[in-house]
């Protein structure tokens, strides 16, 4: 065989190679495209929110299919029940803690400097046993019951007036979570209830909610209450006294509320701590439930039982975000 009829052969066997390899590649490129256009994108997988690092999820899948009935649900059957300090309110802002409720009396102008030390005596004493990973909410429950109504034995002293209280939170360093006008604003404009279930102080609440001016007809706190005599001088507090870990008992108490808005029966429930787990008890008929879990301080220590307990946790997240996305899929 002459060189030409070497070269010609050679030419045609490259040909027939490439030819199969580029059928082989086409054949696949067919076939992941067709699987491709099958496969569902998730919702999840539609939120940018959801690839920040501070979130953590245990069953996505699972995350999922709460947020598509939730959906399909729409505005009529959701409510919001809520946590508020260290949930809607910062944790921290430039590593400064922000102030709880129970704070912004303990330090503010209305408290002398011999009550600030006790308080701050028990905050040391009992803060670290709220969140121990390795207590339970049972071995934590009588520490709690102490430590509020020590603290709040001492605020009574004090003969705080009512009418100081808005001053009080006016100059302090309360501050809600990044979006939180967007959150409360899109929920009223929607009319879906928002349940603030709080261990804090009512009256120190909702000033700091009317004050950022999103304290909105939908709203209901629950919480502990000052009570004030005739003279606007604190004389003790309303009704059963609320922890970090009785928020079951509180929610049974407020099944009248739940009643009443029996129809929605979608939540999506925030809180920092284990005890607010309990909160949507009292809710008749739940069809869904998202717990969205904001997981502030020993992050390692407690991790893994905040996924095992909530469906998303937001670890050092000073936002809201990913509830925000989330409703704007929702509403």
């Amino acid at each position: 065989m002459d060189r030409t009829a070497v070269v010609k052969v050679g030419a045609a066997a490259s040909a027939s190679v490439c030819a199969l390899f580029g059928g082989v590649v086409l054949a696949q490129y067919i076939v992941a495209k067709k699987k491709r256009a099958g496969k569902k994108t998730r919702i999840i997988e539609m939120m940018p929110q959801f690839e920040k690092t501070t979130v953590h999820m245990r069953d996505p899948e699972r995350v999922e299919q709460i947020i598509c009935g939730l959906i399909k649900g729409g505005a009529s059957k959701l409510q919001i029940i809520t946590d508020f300090d260290m949930t809607l309110s910062k944790f921290d802002v430039n590593g400064k803690r922000c102030p709880t409720c129970h704070n912004i009396i303990d330090n503010c102008k209305l408290v002398t400097e011999e009550c600030r030390q006790k308080l701050l005596q028990l905050k040391n004493k009992y803060y670290p046993i709220e969140i121990d990973p390795h207590l339970t909410m049972e071995e934590k429950y009588p520490f709690m019951v102490e430590w509020y109504f020590k603290s709040h034995t001492l605020l009574v002293e004090q003969r705080i007036q009512r009418d100081k209280l808005s001053e009080v939170v006016r100059e302090s360093d309360a501050a809600l979570r990044e979006g939180y006008e967007q959150f409360f604003d899109r929920l009223q404009q929607h009319s879906v209830p928002v349940f603030i279930f709080s261990a804090g102080l009512g009256d120190v609440l909702e000033e700091i909610i009317r004050q950022a001016g999103v304290y909105h007809p939908n709203v209901k706190v629950v919480s502990n209450f000052m009570d004030f005599d005739d003279n606007g001088v604190l004389r003790g507090f309303k009704g059963e006294l609320i922890h970090v870990y009785n928020k079951h008992d509180g929610a049974l108490r407020n099944t009248d509320y739940f009643k009443q808005v029996k129809d929605n029966c979608n939540i999506i429930l925030m809180g920092d701590s284990l005890g607010d787990l309990n909160m949507a008890d009292g809710v008749p008929n739940v069809e869904n439930i998202l717990k969205i879990g904001f997981l502030n301080d020993k992050v390692e220590e407690r991790l893994e039982k905040y996924l095992d307990s909530y469906d998303i946790v937001l670890v050092k997240d000073e936002t809201l975000e990913v509830p925000n996305a989330i409703l704007q899929k929702i509403l």
